[in-house]
């Protein structure tokens, strides 16, 4: 082979430093975009940067003020296992015909390609760190709980001081804490708790990708604030008793409300017309759970900015629904009013123009998978349910749908810019709620049998019922499998 004069080698590689400032530009631009997906577990919007006058939550803060704060983001089913099956698979829960807690998603969707898998077969390491599909809480703490393995490349189960401190947590009901009140001012600190070796964990990998430079999808789900409300002493110490004001409800408010909707208020026998120093320490419990998870979330942002990752990550923050303290005299979640269905929602891409902003759009859970494929350049299965969030996020004002549709137990619900709208039982037999957020944001006074609301309940009952319709449309090209029908009991005859 013919040597090249030494003039020239010497021009080539002067070339080469010389371009090499805008090769390494190019590379980054053109490098896929990482995902960070943060969820914490039966979080409500009681956040400072929500307008909670009491809640201290400055790192979910300082997200939302580098990102974009969705006000009206809406579960597709308030509790946690139908929730997460449902936004992973990106389908509402009469598609994925899950709805109650402990099934897996692949006993119903055997073929389903979860978010996660979409960017596994897209050349991105998908790492799960604690609860992203349902768990037991607190007693699946450190497995795998009802989680999906080929979902993800790597798996980490944190499990800390939490679970060898449970003869020492309260409950309403002694021994039981995961549905019900139950609490901890733990001794410690943050690090032993199981929640805060999650957040060391997620470092671990974060910066583990800093050296491999692989793409990744990053999972970290969080068990706080779920009961057992469990957090080190120093935060409920920012809580005093005093300060916390216990919400009340009117003199025959049942009355008000259809059979169904009393009985998802009712369900939880103990937890009904709670002494007001108990409920108080309930909520300082909680909102104790809400301050010590915001502090892991702190330190897995930081991180992020430290191995300077936040340049070409997507990050996303929520929770899996709603969850009342003590609204509608009722705790924890399992009901169709605004306090179980909103989620916190924020999403921070780099660049973004309309970061620190808020918007009113409607938007569903299921919206995550289509938003995050549409980011990242990846195209995702066909048989999605969710409407991609990008034009919101390119323009706060923009809004992708006209309402946000939740369900539980017999009844279903729309949450529309301005009204709550909730039908119960078939075609609505059941009876129906009508909310107007402009003069009642609380949800306290039913309108649906006022004359006056009679134009706005037939116009919202006829969306919901094509929302219903197009929710219940079978996934094109997706097996799915019924849940075997439970025998009828017959009455013995005397």
């Amino acid at each position: 082979m013919k040597q090249q004069p030494l003039a020239f080698a010497f021009a080539a590689a002067g070339l080469f430093l010389s371009l090499a400032p805008c090769l390494a530009e190019e590379a980054a631009e053109t490098a896929k975009p990482n995902v960070l997906f943060l969820i914490c577990d039966d979080l409500n919007c009681d956040l400072g940067c929500y307008g909670h006058p009491l809640v201290r939550s400055p790192n979910i803060d300082r997200l939302a003020a580098g990102g974009l704060r969705f006000k009206r983001a809406y579960c597709q089913f308030p509790l946690c296992g139908p929730s997460r099956a449902s936004f992973m698979a990106g389908l509402y829960p009469d598609q994925t015909l899950i709805h109650r807690n402990a099934i897996r998603i692949r006993e119903r969707l055997p073929e389903v390609e979860t978010l996660s898998q979409m960017f596994r077969h897209n050349g991105y390491k998908a790492t799960r760190v604690g609860k992203i599909y349902h768990y037991n809480v607190p007693r699946d703490i450190g497995t795998d709980g009802h989680g999906d393995p080929a979902s993800w490349d790597v798996r980490i189960n944190p499990r800390g001081r939490d679970k060898d401190d449970e003869p020492l947590i309260f409950s309403l009901r002694p021994g039981s804490f995961g549905g019900t009140l139950s609490w901890l001012a733990a001794d410690g600190e943050d690090a032993e708790q199981t929640d805060g070796i999650a957040a060391r964990e997620a470092i671990k990998v974060l910066e583990s990708h800093v050296a491999s430079q692989e793409p990744f999808f990053l999972a970290v789900g969080l068990y706080r604030p779920h009961t057992p409300y469990v957090a080190p002493k120093k935060y409920f110490e920012q809580y005093p008793l005093a300060e916390i004001h216990v919400p009340t409800t009117p003199a025959n408010y049942h009355a008000t409300l259809p059979a169904s909707a009393v009985r998802t208020l009712t369900r939880k026998k103990d937890q009904i017309n709670l002494q007001e120093e108990l409920a108080k320490q309930a909520m300082q419990a909680y909102y104790a759970s809400i301050t010590f998870a915001d502090a892991q979330l702190g330190h897995i942002l930081d991180a992020l900015d430290r191995l300077k990752l936040a340049d070409n990550t997507i990050v996303l923050f929520t929770s899996d629904h709603g969850y009342h303290m003590g609204e509608h005299g009722y705790w924890q979640k399992t009901t169709l009013f605004e306090n179980a269905t909103h989620v916190p929602l924020i999403i921070r891409t780099p660049g973004m123009k309309t970061a620190g902003q808020a918007t009113a759009a409607p938007v569903e859970m299921i919206d995550f998978y289509p938003t995050l494929a549409e980011l990242c350049g990846l195209t995702p299965p066909a048989n999605l349910s969710g409407v991609s969030l990008n034009p919101v996020l390119k323009n706060a004002a923009s809004m992708p749908r006209r309402s946000a549709l939740s369900q539980y137990s017999d009844g279903y619900s729309i949450r529309t810019p301005r009204y709550r709208y909730t039908e119960w039982g078939p075609a609505g037999l059941g009876g129906n709620e009508l909310y107007d957020h402009a003069a009642d944001p609380a949800e306290m006074v039913n309108l649906s049998g006022r004359t006056e609301h009679v134009q706005t309940v037939r116009e919202l009952s006829q969306h919901l019922q094509q929302r219903i319709a197009s929710a219940q449309q079978p996934p094109p090209g997706l097996k799915r499998i019924a849940p075997a029908k439970r025998p009828v009991r017959r009455k013995k005859k005397k």
